[in-house]
């Protein structure tokens, strides 16, 4: 009998905990607006100070998010061997909304593996430099490259060498080798 109590009770305790609100706990944080506070991981650089797009990646367990100055510093981090593997969400700015590529505002997220990325583009990204730029959809992607050029990436084909390796890359094709 008792044993039938405590089953009936931990079934009630389940049922009714899975419709409270502490089950949000598991959803990813929300993205974070820059601010003053906001610094660079790699490069610790205040980010209000710098054009471009940028990104914001949530560790597991951790309160606050890793900032980057630019969009492959963010897609570096999530490739290198000693980095975290536990990331609860990592955002980049959606350059689809931005209403200014150079400025494209504090609070212009969206979930970096659900973006599309414009790779080697006519256009500068973060830092004054080359960067893949984000987009929330396909389509805005696509217009981008109809106008500025590039070619277009989902997160999961982004080529890590493109990555990890674009300064040795882009030395490599200006010295005539393989690109």
């Amino acid at each position: 009998m008792k044993r039938a109590f405590f089953c009936l009770c931990a079934g009630v305790f389940l049922m009714l905990s899975g419709c409270s609100p502490s089950m949000e706990a598991g959803a990813p944080p929300a993205a974070r607006p820059i601010t003053e506070d906001a610094v660079g991981y790699f490069c610790s650089m205040d980010l209000m100070e710098h054009e471009g797009p940028k990104g914001q990646i949530f560790i597991r367990g951790q309160a606050d998010p890793l900032w980057f100055s630019t969009i492959r510093q963010t897609l570096a981090y999530t490739l290198l061997p000693d980095s975290p593997k536990g990331l609860d969400a990592i955002y980049v700015t959606d350059m689809g909304v931005a209403t200014d590529l150079r400025q494209p505002g504090p609070e212009t997220w969206i979930d970096a593996r659900r973006a599309y990325y414009v790779a080697e583009s006519r256009q500068i990204g973060g830092m004054g430099g080359e960067d893949p730029l984000p987009f929330g959809t396909r389509e805005q992607a696509e217009t981008f490259v109809d106008t500025h050029g590039g070619h277009i990436f989902a997160y999961e084909d982004i080529p890590e060498d493109y990555i990890l390796h674009y300064e040795a890359r882009q030395a490599e094709r200006a010295a005539g080798g393989p690109s």
